[in-house]
């Protein structure tokens, strides 16, 4: 069996977070490292390791993942000013954990481009 990675042992609670939903699906913290007042990865517990790694049976996690956003962003204040959703794929992507997160990030005036 492959290593766990280090939000799958979050999602296990092997490994403290600052959890805002959890459900049977994903489970949602703030980020450790934020670039904004309010950001919070959305994480699948099944570990799916990037975009590249998506199925078809994967299309209701991958919608859960957003309307777990939209919520969390009505929830935290955000979703009246606006908000961005990221995922992140591959090294030239910026990812850092190889299991598929979405980004919910917001709370101040973003930019664009982003990178």
């Amino acid at each position: 069996m492959p290593d766990k990675t280090l939000f799958q042992k979050i999602a296990d609670r092997e490994l403290p977070a600052d959890i805002v939903h959890e459900d049977e699906t994903c489970i949602a913290f703030r980020d450790i490292n934020p670039q904004a007042p309010t950001h919070i990865l959305i994480v699948p517990r099944k570990p799916i390791p990037s975009i590249d790694d998506l199925t078809d049976e994967d299309a209701a996690i991958m919608g859960r993942l957003f309307i777990v956003a939209r919520e969390i962003a009505a929830s935290e204040g955000i979703a009246a000013q606006g908000y961005r959703t990221v995922i992140n794929c591959g090294s030239f992507g910026q990812q850092t954990v190889p299991h598929l997160h979405v980004h919910l990030i917001g709370g101040r005036q973003l930019t664009w481009p982003p990178g």
